[in-house]
């Protein structure tokens, strides 16, 4: 495993490690050896698992679910 448990990190330094591995995504993606994008991803798993243990009833935007999506389509007349 790369970096600390996320089991032992406090909220704080969850969140920490969230934004940063959220920030460094993208270049990782684009310009990342194979390697590093496996390691990433493994990374971002453990970490964003570990926020849905501690918050498994964390509040969800409705925009952010398929039936809020769908409501944001325009009505085409169907």
């Amino acid at each position: 495993m790369t970096g600390v448990d996320p089991g032992l990190l406090d909220d704080q330094q969850l969140m920490r490690e969230l934004e940063t591995i959220h920030r460094t995504r993208h270049d990782t993606l684009l310009h990342g050896s194979n390697d590093a994008l496996r390691t990433h991803n493994l990374r971002m798993a453990q970490l964003e698992g570990e926020y849905l243990r501690r918050h498994p009833r964390r509040p969800v935007a409705m925009g952010r679910t398929r039936a809020g999506a769908r409501e944001r389509q325009p009505d085409n007349g169907a």
